[in-house]
């Protein structure tokens, strides 16, 4: 094929959700956007950050089975292209001189055409990329029909010194493959690097991320293209598949994209919700459990869990269960039904109070002569863990927990009985927001979302105190100060780390912000044995915050 220089270019942006370990089924998306960019006219097609393994393949990347397996799905995709149609831009591990790269291969004309890797390995938050690759030596560009491509990848664009090379030594534009997972403030994170970079480059930029759960992670996508006056061409929607052809034409100032449709993008507790629902949804299908079961208990964690659930899934795949004891009010009883009906699922009561009686007789000789604490409470707690688990296990759909990250913080939540479950989707939402998502999915819903437009959580849920009903006349702020005050502590120990002294100087109670303190640091022991659950604050319990379980450090005010 021609190496003359190319007045046009038309490139398609592959934003898709892959599956980790999946390299057959990885490959079959990448042939199916193939064809889909072909009748579109694209000469290259982009695709994300080690597309072929999924991101983050973490440990699994050492696997020499699994290298072995990626290797020859990038030989069988390079076969493909000799059939003239697009080239392939497509990340993926590549071992090369003992050494593993997170590389992106050109595939072109039947060939691995070439290979650019990672420079800057991340190695905060969520990221571990030092541990398992080794980093790739400064790049040049890719010569790709006649314009030179640079290729920086994901991180190799948030400090300018990959950028400044690959401008020195001849690139043209820029193409970024990215494994970028969501968090509540990265979309103006993600522009103002992308921005930066193109304005001291002075060449145009396409950001091509990742869309999908994996884990506790949810990749949002949002993929754009950015020409180099700064303008924005081309806007893809996030938290959704696509593939997008964009149209390049070379002018006598550069490279230039034609403007194309701008997606609107999902921001703040829009964003957050549909993260929530991505995270739960694909836990499920990757997983491939036939659906959830949970208990719904009138309270409000328990009514927005359902309602992302069926949003997720369907009301179909959506079981949730009533499980009173004497301390479950009607009022309870009623709100679980609204929230059940409103959503349209199966919804079962199971009295718990034979199996507590149950346990409570078996302890009472050890028991004997001691007061009635917080024990018999737990054990409430933990007859419900027991009868949702046993229920996952006859019929396989896993138990979605539903504790917030203000319980989670604080360690107001009983293990091995609410904190039973497979996945949770509110753990890295305080409570605070859990009552504005409810407000927010009574008048509004993602696109894709499955379950039923309108209100589907009883305003009485939203706006009645929360309350374990663990006994008589339970209130969650006989434990806890109000939740507004609480979680504006927690935010700055957990998010911001700030310490104790600077925090009371905010004008917060001392002693409170102490108690705070001393229950988030004793929970962590809870924490370690808690489900996964979606990222979508800065620090999340687990991969952002990674405490010591065995830990006497107290700060003083």
């Amino acid at each position: 094929m021609s190496q003359e220089p190319a007045d046009q270019l038309l490139i398609a942006l592959a934003q898709l959700n892959p599956i980790v370990g999946d390299v057959a089924g990885n490959m079959r998306q990448a042939r199916e956007a193939r064809a889909q960019a072909a009748e579109q006219g694209a000469e290259l097609l982009v695709f994300t950050e080690l597309f072929l393994s999924g991101y983050p393949p973490e440990d699994l990347v050492l696997k020499p089975s699994f290298q072995a397996a990626c290797r020859a799905a990038v030989e069988e995709l390079a076969a493909d292209t000799v059939d003239g149609g697009p080239a392939l831009l497509i990340g993926t591990p590549w071992l090369d001189g003992g050494k593993l790269y997170n590389a992106v291969l050109l595939l072109d004309e039947g060939r691995v055409a070439a290979a650019r890797y990672k420079v800057d390995l991340p190695n905060y938050g969520p990221f571990d990329e030092k541990r398992v690759f080794a980093a790739g030596p400064m790049p040049g560009p890719i010569p790709f029909r006649g314009v030179r491509i640079g290729v920086p990848v994901c991180e190799d664009i948030w400090s300018q010194d990959v950028i400044e090379c690959l401008a020195e030594t001849g690139s043209e534009l820029l193409l970024v493959p990215n494994g970028s997972p969501y968090r509540r403030s990265v979309y103006d994170e993600r522009m103002n690097v992308a921005v930066a970079r193109v304005v001291e480059s002075g060449l145009p930029l396409a950001y091509v991320n990742q869309v999908g759960g994996q884990d506790e992670l949810v990749f949002d996508g949002g993929s754009f293209v950015l020409n180099a006056d700064r303008t924005l061409p081309i806007q893809l929607p996030n938290f959704q598949e696509r593939v997008r052809l964009t149209r390049w034409e070379r002018w006598a100032d550069g490279w230039r994209c034609e403007e194309g449709a701008r997606a609107p993008l999902l921001l703040e507790d829009e964003a957050d919700y549909a993260a929530c629902v991505m995270g739960l949804r694909d836990y499920v299908e990757k997983n491939r459990f036939p659906g959830v079961v949970l208990g719904l208990s009138g309270g409000i964690d328990s009514a927005l869990v359902a309602a992302m659930a069926v949003d997720a899934l369907g009301p179909e795949r959506v079981h949730c269960v009533m499980l009173p004891y004497r301390y479950t009010s009607n009022e309870s009883l009623s709100d679980a039904a609204g929230v059940a009906q409103a959503l349209g699922v199966r919804y079962d009561i199971l009295p718990i109070a034979e199996g507590v009686e149950a346990l409570e007789k078996v302890l009472a000789p050890m028991f004997d002569g001691q007061p009635r604490d917080v024990t018999e409470e737990n054990l409430q707690s933990r007859v419900r863990g027991t009868l949702l688990m046993s229920i996952s296990n006859k019929f396989g759909a896993m138990v979605v927990t539903t504790g917030n990250k203000s319980e989670m913080s604080t360690g107001y939540a009983t293990l091995y009985g609410d904190m039973n479950g497979g996945y949770n989707p509110l753990k890295d939402l305080y409570k605070t927001q859990v009552f504005r998502l409810c407000a927010l999915r009574n008048r509004w819903k993602p696109a894709y979302a499955l379950g039923p437009a309108g209100p589907v959580i009883p305003e009485n849920v939203i706006t009645k105190p929360p309350t374990a009903e663990l006994r008589e006349n339970q209130k969650d702020q006989d434990s806890l100060p109000p939740y507004d005050v609480l979680d504006a502590i927690l935010e700055r120990l957990v998010e911001r780390e700030l310490p104790v002294a600077d925090i009371v100087a905010e004008g917060f109670e001392a002693a409170l912000v102490a108690r705070v303190e001393r229950l988030l640091n004793i929970a962590e022991y809870k924490r370690r044995q808690a489900a996964p659950g979606v990222k979508v604050t800065a620090r999340n319990f687990g991969r952002d915050r990674r405490y010591p379980v065995t830990n006497r450090f107290r700060e003083t005010a």
